[in-house]
């Protein structure tokens, strides 16, 4: 199987490691230390060798910091990770920080008066390390940029991954990696720039329609490249994980230096250099004689999809959509007999994937959770975890898979049994906000906070709401969360077409049940309409029905009926033909006018 289900830490590691810690830090003279999730790439997923947050304090989650003071040690977590954190680090000795709500730089003052917080700068952006500095200003402590002291203590850190890159198809991609190039060397010319640092592997692996296999989940490779103004490229990258093929599809155009050459490469720049403040690592800039603050040339073109991406999406997500289809006919027949666990229900979804015949990979550890481990808004069932399947409670399951033509990711909450009126509510507010995003048309040129509040005015209504975005970024055949999209009140990023984003509201009571739907959309132009404005709307990829027993249509507006009843028709029609009879009978059922 691609998931597997063991421990990766314990909570009981963590005291002695800190402890390591703290005396390292004062060994080099600093009375604190900052340990981030985040690898020298800035990516959400990372290899085992950069699980420095998992290994010191037990936490899992994919977003996350700790700051090591002599006294407290912060494990800063967003809504997402709440109830999560509580259950995987020592609270005797790890204090959970709501972040954002709490900054970094006012929580090192609160708690400090006075010494050194070291950082490691390779980890860390420019942005982050400016605003804790900027907050501790006029106090009497300081950051400053040090060797990595985890790794110093780490004594069997894994060593660096070497996955093997592949080519990926110009018929995939929708355009040749010498246009894109050009493309964007073309506008560094036009902003007087004769390079642009490129940190991101989802932004190089697009740029030069190339995958790789150095993160579990996400076929990227790791590697770093500096695009340069006449559109040739400098790509810095382990040579063991590039065969005659991909150097042969790579080009004279992609000149190759092994990592180590990197930072002297750096210093060798000249004239004005785009460097991303937001997702490069801080250590760049230190080495770059002439830095231009920019975005990451590849960020934006890359979240507009091709229409061969989107075609590919498109294709992608009715051959999950059918596995997921058989899946659920499955689950339904088997739940009412008992003796379920979270781990054969993950199994079983993997293995009708696997029966395409055309799975690469996951794209995430399936998210399964039963009762109240569906409040667990990233749970992750382990052989300790694992739960089984009671009667009359809801069950999560939140999955996805990449092919090489897409990425899916899809969530579906549904009814063992009879779990009561109040789970029907809640579930059909979350179903009116998904709704409400999915009808959503808009003036051109809004960003994701504005469309956000659509997903949560329901829940809001009765005093509910979800600690998380509406929404995120998804690439094609690349990572399962994209960037700059995202549905989010903190998203400024105006949504274009060709942006593909999940619509996944939710809702989570603590120790009794998790609700969250998920459907991925596609931005679209809009049909013209009224006065004719400019709008945009959403085009849904994602193709497999709803639990109508948790559907309560007495809440439902006329126009919310006719949009389920809508999406179940095109449910049948799109995924019918690919059905095995079993499931195509259960999927009649289920699809049914309500």
């Amino acid at each position: 199987m691609f998931q597997t289900f063991d421990s990766h830490a314990s909570p009981s590691q963590g005291p002695g490691r800190l402890a390591a810690l703290r005396a390292a830090a004062a060994e080099a003279g600093l009375a604190g230390f900052i340990v981030p999730r985040a690898d020298a790439h800035q990516g959400e997923y990372v290899a085992a060798r950069d699980e420095r947050l998992q290994w010191l304090t037990g936490f899992t989650g994919s977003a996350g910091f700790c700051i090591v003071l002599p006294d407290v040690a912060g494990v800063f977590i967003d809504g997402r990770y709440r109830t999560q954190v509580k259950g995987q680090v020592d609270l005797a000795h790890f204090t959970p920080v709501p972040w954002p709500e709490v900054k970094p730089g006012p929580w090192i003052a609160e708690h400090l008066a006075a010494g050194v917080v070291g950082y490691d700068p390779w980890l860390h952006t420019a942005d982050e390390i400016e605003k804790i500095e900027a907050a501790l200003a006029g106090s009497a402590v300081s950051l400053k940029a040090s060797g990595n002291l985890v790794d110093a203590i780490w004594p069997d850190q894994p060593a660096a991954p070497v996955g093997r890159a592949f080519a990926h198809p110009e018929a995939l991609a929708g355009e040749s990696a010498l246009s894109k190039r050009e493309r964007l060397a073309a506008v560094l010319r036009k902003a007087g720039q004769t390079a642009a640092v490129l940190t991101l592997p989802d932004s190089i692996c697009w740029l030069l329609n190339i995958r790789g296999a150095d993160v579990p989940k996400n076929p990227v490779l790791q590697a770093f490249a500096i695009l340069q103004a006449d559109g040739g490229v400098v790509l810095f990258v382990d040579p063991a994980k590039l065969d005659a093929q991909v150097r042969a599809h790579l080009g004279d155009g992609v000149a190759l230096r092994p990592s180590a050459d990197f930072a002297t490469a750096l210093q060798a720049l000249e004239g004005p250099v785009r460097i991303d403040k937001t997702t490069a690592p801080l250590a760049v800039s230190h080495l770059v004689a002439e830095v231009v603050w920019g975005d990451d040339p590849c960020r934006l073109p890359k979240a507009c999809k091709s229409a061969a991406e989107i075609e590919g999406m498109r294709v992608a997500h009715l051959r999950d959509g059918a596995a997921v289809v058989e899946f659920l006919a499955w689950l339904d027949d088997r739940t009412p007999k008992g003796g379920l666990t979270e781990i054969a229900v993950v199994s079983a979804l993997e293995g009708f994937r696997r029966a395409t015949n055309a799975l690469h990979d996951i794209s995430f550890d399936t998210i399964c959770g039963a009762g109240p481990n569906g409040a667990i808004m990233h749970y992750r069932v382990t052989e300790a975890s694992n739960r089984s399947i009671g009667q009359n409670e809801l069950l999560l399951v939140d999955s996805g898979a990449q092919y090489l033509d897409g990425t899916t990711d899809i969530t579906r909450t549904v009814a063992v049994g009879d779990p009561g009126q109040e789970a029907r509510e809640c579930y059909t507010r979350v179903l009116q906000g998904m709704i409400a995003i999915s009808r959503a048309r808009w003036p051109r040129g809004l960003a994701g906070r504005d469309l956000d509040p659509l997903a949560r005015y329901n829940l809001w209504l009765a005093g509910q709401d979800f600690n998380h975005g509406t929404g995120h970024g998804v690439g094609a055949f690349l990572s399962v969360h994209e960037g700059p999209q995202r549905l989010s009140r903190v998203s400024d990023v105006a949504l274009e077409p060709g942006m593909i984003l999940s619509n996944e509201p939710g809702y989570y009571r603590e120790g009794e049940f998790g609700i969250r739907l998920e459907n991925l959309i596609v931005v679209r132009e809009a049909e013209s309409l009224g006065d004719k404005r400019d709008q945009l709307a959403f085009e849904t990829l994602t193709f497999a029905p709803f639990d109508r027993r948790l559907i309560l249509t007495d809440m439902l507006a006329p126009g919310e009926r006719a949009w389920i009843n809508a999406y179940h028709a095109e449910v049948l029609a799109k995924l019918g033909p690919r059905l095995s009879p079993f499931a195509l009978a259960w999927a009649k059922a289920a699809c049914e006018v309500i």
